[in-house]
């Protein structure tokens, strides 16, 4: 099964997307943004902020509360030479995020670096001023691999939060598909308006459409939220290279799913679960693989992570839904956790058994991108038949484009 499923050529998930069809900028009201409906074997046209009207009875929607942080910072050198550092993911705190950019002076971050070849050893410095004081922000490469570098952070007073230093110092990492620089704006649209705990490079776009008084409105139609946490990272970018899937590396992303979520899913899990945009997808499916991992290795305390390929195992049967989170909850409780700490790095292609959600809140997506493969696991080859309907009715691609509601059932 595996070899399957890393057989598959990624030229299959291509499609033309003039540049001129990408969104450079949002729209003035978020949730006017065109809403292309597949429902009931049929693709119509309508707004978002009817979205409500499309879902079935009584159904749960899955929020990312991950907020975007300004990861992205530009130096300049004594020579004039221009450095962008761009920060992926803490080391300091043992990679958890709050504890990171709690932190105060120093701490440590695998970033990428723009212009590398020009730094080539020595401190980076940008002056800053926090709070009515002068501070200096200072950057040192510390370590160097084909992937990444460990770029150590350190300021006077020391006292002062990383979280605090991005906010004066860092910019919002646009996408690199929109080709311009972020502009104050940006701060406010390129965030949910629910985003909560920093930590990621990129926002879980589909959830940019909403606002606070849809939200209530969906609550008032009877449909209810769960909110999960997981942390976009800059491989959300990266196109697939290869001819096959099977030579792509997935990234890995941390999520956090508390308890009582966990709970709600399990109690509701007969209505239909819809995560509002991919990232939340990864969550709960990734969710429900940690409970067959525990079932099937034990449930000692570990650091929990989801390889690509464990949902393409060969396996007899497959537990259900219900008793995967069963054994997380008792995961949970035998080691007294209040939420589900892991990681993943879970691939969604077709072939993938998709068990938690049942339908999907997403935006259209770079071609030979992942995020084809998982809409595709979902709804299978229908995707051409929307993404072309979508291309000959003038919708808007990409981050800031438009949105689809994809309820396979």
């Amino acid at each position: 099964m595996i070899s399957n499923v890393q057989n598959i050529n990624i030229a299959e998930y291509d499609y033309p997307l003039p540049d001129e069809r990408i969104a450079k900028y949002p729209l003035a009201e978020r949730d006017a943004s065109k809403l292309l409906v597949l429902k009931d074997n049929k693709i119509s046209e309508d707004h978002f902020r009817n979205i409500g009207d499309y879902f079935p009875e009584k159904s749960v929607l899955v929020f990312n509360e991950t907020k975007v942080v300004r990861a992205r910072l530009q130096f300049v050198k004594e020579s004039g030479a221009a450095i962008e550092v761009f920060c992926l993911e803490p080391i300091t705190g043992n990679g958890d995020y709050q504890l990171a950019f709690s932190a105060g002076s120093p701490v440590e971050w695998h970033c990428l670096v723009g212009n590398s070849r020009r730094w080539k050893d020595g401190f980076l410095s940008m002056p800053l001023n926090i709070k009515g004081k002068d501070v200096i922000l200072k950057a040192e490469r510390v370590e160097k691999t084909d992937a990444y570098s460990v770029i150590r952070f350190s300021w006077e007073p020391a006292e002062i939060s990383f979280a605090e230093v991005l906010e004066h110092a860092g910019e919002i990492p646009l996408p690199p598909y929109l080709h311009r620089e972020a502009e104050p704006s940006d701060r406010d649209r390129y965030q949910t308006v629910f985003a909560k705990y920093e930590g990621s490079v990129a926002a879980p776009t589909a959830s940019l459409h909403l606002t606070k008084p849809l939200i209530a409105k969906l609550k008032e139609q009877g449909h209810t939220i769960e909110e999960v946490t997981l942390h976009v990272g800059a491989g959300t970018f990266r196109p697939v290279a290869t001819d096959t899937i099977g030579e792509h590396e997935m990234h890995s992303e941390s999520i956090i799913v508390k308890r009582q979520t966990i709970e709600h899913l399990h109690d509701n899990i007969d209505r239909t679960i819809i995560p509002v945009g991919t990232t939340s997808m990864r969550t709960i499916e990734s969710v429900y693989w940690i409970g067959v991992m525990l079932l099937e290795q034990g449930f000692e305390e570990r650091n929990i992570h989801v390889n690509q390929w464990f949902p393409y195992q060969e396996r007899v049967s497959l537990p259900s839904a219900k008793e995967s989170l069963e054994a997380i909850l008792k995961y949970l409780e035998t080691h007294h956790l209040d939420a589900l700490h892991a990681t993943t790095a879970l691939m969604i292609a077709p072939s993938c058994p998709i068990i938690i959600t049942k339908a999907l809140i997403t935006n259209f997506h770079q071609p030979k991108s992942t995020l084809l493969l998982l809409v595709s696991a979902l709804i299978g080859e229908r995707w051409k038949e929307a993404y072309q309907f979508a291309l000959e009715h003038e919708f808007r691609f990409l981050s800031y484009g438009d949105s689809c509601f994809f309820c396979p059932i």
